[in-house]
């Protein structure tokens, strides 16, 4: 299959890339590198080195691995550059990368809040519009949140896999309708991610494109197969407030003895996947996208589901490194349920990597080995959901 990869570059996005071409796809990388730039605005590095885009396709020839082409191109903004890549290319399958993907970015600032905004949504509306004019038989795979569905409302109910049967009620009559989950974000990141689901639903209805929406767990560990054949392949491993996932965030912390840091309770339970299972995803939703003119098809994408404390007291028992509880700078509950339905993954043949199976030492491993590259004041989320209140002077004495 012929399949572009819009925002190559990044953390899912490399490691699909990879993944694809290993098994005999022609695959093109679209991404303008703004996620370099990131690390440059943010004072950060990745804690495994990150060789320049160019040098990693050249490792990955000397594999004897298909070639990985390369276009950059900022897609929220160079909408005739896209259109025509499209014409030209014919692709069968669209895989959609590019877009900010940090929550506590999101809300670091004003102008962050409105980047994240124009960014991930201009991005996703110019790339339908472009399947539209130039491929309109192609299949777009989005790669979507949990986090639209919220946290803490469900009390234990299945969250489903996009759709709900719901009844409206309305002037003493009703109907019996099937809804879009209702969405709950709980930061601009997650808001964007809810704006392109009504993107994708316009589109199909339409103009009978063909969408898959992944909603994503939280994604840990950073290496796979492909990406541990040549050191200039290894894959981002984030471990700042910013950009690190907490998973990945906590066995960074434990390689260098660093408290694990808990935000608030640690009573919010998330959902889970490993690096290696979300580039398989990603090959059997392509392989299984509806119909023109069918719905857009939304799966879950996680593994399994941990509360934030657990997590930190498994990794606090198996290097003895204490976990320390902060002050929870995002506005969210305290303590949630969360149970979800993946069987359209699992239907497809996918088959789990757990938390249990070892991988945690492989991390732990890799964290190790680069522990001097950790710049410790980067570790704390300084973002916050919230802004204070100005403190007013006194009023003077009259």
């Amino acid at each position: 299959m012929k399949i572009i990869i819009l925002g190559g570059d990044g953390f899912c996005g490399w490691a699909t890339s990879l993944h694809l071409a290993a098994r005999g796809h022609d695959v093109t990388i679209v991404d303008n590198l703004v996620r370099r730039r990131a690390d440059e605005e943010l004072g950060v590095q990745s804690l495994t080195p990150i060789r320049e885009l160019t040098e990693r396709l050249e490792a990955w020839r000397e594999t004897g691995n298909r070639p990985i082409a390369f276009e950059e191109m900022d897609v929220a903004k160079d909408y005739d550059a896209l259109e025509a890549l499209f014409r030209r290319i014919g692709p069968d399958a669209i895989v959609h990368f590019a877009e900010q993907r940090a929550a506590p970015y999101s809300m670091k600032s004003p102008w962050h809040k409105r980047y994240t905004v124009d960014n991930n949504v201009n991005a996703t509306s110019a790339v339908l519009c472009a399947m539209v004019e130039a491929c309109p038989d192609a299949h777009l795979v989005h790669l979507g949140t949990m986090g639209v569905y919220g946290y803490g409302k469900t009390k234990g109910m299945m969250i489903p896999e996009g759709y709900i049967d719901a009844t409206l009620r309305s002037g003493g009559a009703e109907a019996n309708v099937e809804i879009l989950y209702p969405v709950d974000p709980g930061s601009i990141y997650h808001m964007t991610k809810t704006l392109d689901q009504l993107l994708f639903l316009y589109y199909a209805k339409n103009d009978g494109l063909r969408v898959t929406d992944l909603h994503q767990g939280i994604v840990w560990g950073t290496s796979t197969p492909e990406t541990e054949l040549d050191e200039r392949l290894v894959n981002r491993f984030d471990y700042d407030g910013d950009y690190g996932t907490v998973l990945n965030r906590f066995l960074a912390q434990a390689a260098i003895g660093h408290p694990l840091t808990v935000h608030g309770t640690g009573g919010q339970t998330r959902a889970f996947i490993h690096i290696r299972d979300t580039v398989r995803c990603i090959e059997l939703a392509i392989g299984s996208g509806p119909a023109r003119g069918e719905r857009v098809k939304i799966m879950n994408q996680m593994t399994e589901t941990h509360r934030v404390r657990d997590l930190a007291q498994m990794i606090s028992d198996k290097t003895g490194v204490p976990v320390e509880l902060m002050e929870n700078p995002r506005k969210e509950a305290p303590e949630n349920e969360l149970v979800v339905a993946n069987d359209s993954l699992l239907k497809l043949g996918l088959d789990p990597t757990k938390l249990s199976q070892g991988l945690l030492d492989e991390v732990v491993n890799v964290a190790g080995r680069y522990a001097d590259r950790i710049d410790t004041g980067r570790i704390v989320c300084s973002s916050r959901w919230v802004r204070p209140e100005p403190v007013q002077p006194p009023l003077a004495a009259e």
